[in-house]
């Protein structure tokens, strides 16, 4: 079968995903209630969520919203899981069908479900080339580029401190054996689309995990994976702000399972990243799945930073190719042999994830890649000859604004900083993070917090605010202590 056909978010099969309503026992009591079901108390040990849970990790399902009206289908999800992923209610088609017209509502009551619930979300996606809305397609260029970033900020913003993880960029690479970008809308749009997709979801929600999002990543030998491992290497080292990296895991027998699954795993996460399977699907049936299943999942408890597990639905027949079978339970609701297998790999337990932060700059397990460098290396010029400089972006939308600021520290570093800048009269600051400022409007002076005072000889910070109206302007002056 052909990779890309094979593949969840990034097909055309991804768009519209074939759904039946069953019944099933929930427990084997009541049927729960369709939108008013609370999650069942389980034991550790019992359900793949409170197994994961005792590991450190959660275990989550991508999840529709049509299907929360389907009490069979609530009935596992709420007993079961303790992570959702929007399936299609957060992407660019359906949060922005319209050019700055927003609509929240269905990404809405996922997350007020996983609220009452106890259940992370991971936000699912910000920047894509595919399921953008008509207008977007239209677009090109700079005013495209205006226009994602726009939408990353102003998505992250309405769902700030409610979401885990975010899947910041989707599917950026080409398959086949170049490891190249492909070709798409947004990378026409400049080849750093990806890293200020990122620093804008960083701007706009500081407290939650950025990931970069692929399939066809899963064996470290593939140009493809290789590509990704450098374009994370390269953020790493320059300071692009990347926590996460996702990895959809589709396998069938065109695609199956790679033997070196847990190396690729763990080689990403001595970057210093988090590693994540975003979009589990095992075609097949019977012991061969379950077999595989639990493969997979051993392989994430392996890994301390492999920090959970997401399947792309629920029964089989919710599943965007439901004649492969591919999920844990069948369409009756019923729990299959590779549910069994996963609840028996959680249950034996595995590396427990740090508690502490790891060091940034760790090396990767096995030979680097031997593919050329990203053309974005780390700049080798010498710091500034001052105490400090400061540059910054903006994200301007009608009526408000987004800045990120960069500091860099002179030849003698810091140990405390200050930057000025005007905000235009008739605009004001609603929001700072990693600074505090010295007022709202016209003359604002920002100071840096405990955490990031210190600053190396060359090094950079960043901090960043959101504002009303019309973002600052010029050059910002930038002093010591």
């Amino acid at each position: 079968m052909d990779k890309v056909l094979a593949r969840g978010s990034g097909s055309a099969a991804a768009r519209s995903r074939p759904r039946t309503a069953v019944i099933a026992m929930v427990a084997g009591a009541a049927v729960v209630a369709a939108t008013t079901a609370v999650a069942t108390s389980a034991s550790a040990g019992t359900t793949l969520g409170a197994s994961a849970a005792e590991q450190g990790r959660y275990f989550g399902a991508a999840v529709a919203v049509n299907k929360l009206s389907d009490s069979t289908y609530v009935g596992i999800l709420n007993r079961e899981f303790n992570s959702v992923t929007a399936e299609n209610e957060m992407k660019w088609d359906a949060t922005e069908p319209s050019q700055n017209q927003f609509n929240f509502t269905s990404g809405d009551r996922l997350v007020a479900h996983a609220q009452a619930n106890g259940m992370r979300v991971r936000g699912h996606a910000l920047a894509w080339h595919s399921q953008q809305p008509g207008w977007a397609q239209n677009m090109s260029g700079s005013a495209l580029r205006q226009a994602m970033l726009n939408h990353v900020t102003r998505v992250a913003t309405h769902y700030r401190g409610k979401i885990d993880s975010w899947d910041v960029v989707n599917e950026a690479f080409d398959d086949g054996n170049s490891g190249a970008r492909r070709n798409s809308n947004l990378e026409r749009t400049g080849s750093d689309w990806i890293e200020a997709a990122f620093r804008a979801a960083r701007a706009a929600d500081p407290g939650a995990k950025l990931c970069y999002n692929d399939y066809n990543t899963d064996n470290w030998n593939w140009a493809k994976t290789q590509a990704v491992y450098n374009m994370v290497r390269d953020f790493k080292a320059r300071g692009v702000p990347i926590d996460c990296v996702g990895f959809q895991s589709h396998f069938n027998s065109g695609s199956p399972y790679p033997s070196n699954y847990r190396t690729t795993l763990q080689n990403f996460a001595a970057l210093g990243v988090d590693v994540q399977i975003t979009e589990l699907d095992i075609e097949g049936s019977g012991s061969t799945q379950a077999t595989t299943y639990g493969n997979v999942t051993r392989d994430c408890l392996a890994v301390p930073r492999c920090n959970g597990i997401t399947v792309w639905g629920i029964r089989d027949t919710d599943s965007w190719r439901a004649s492969g079978t591919p999920l844990l339970f069948d369409g009756s609701g019923n729990k299959k042999q590779a549910y069994t297998a996963v609840l028996n790999a959680l249950n034996a337990g595995g590396t427990p994830p740090p508690t502490t932060a790891p060091p940034t700059s760790a090396p990767p397990t096995s030979t680097p890649p031997t593919s050329a460098p990203p053309t974005s290396a780390p700049p080798t010029t010498p710091p500034p000859t001052g105490a400090c400089t400061a540059t910054f972006t903006t994200n301007q939308w009608p009526g408000g604004f987004v800045t990120n600021v960069r500091i860099t520290a002179g030849a003698g570093g810091l140990n405390g900083w200050a930057v000025s800048l005007t905000v235009p009269s008739g605009s004001a600051v609603t929001n700072t993070w990693s600074a505090q400022a010295s007022g709202t409007t016209g003359a604002v002076t920002f100071r840096n917090v405990d955490y990031n005072r210190q600053v190396g000889a060359g090094g950079t910070t960043e901090f960043g605010f959101q504002g009303i109206g019309t973002a600052p302007s010029g050059t910002p002056a930038c002093a010591g202590g």
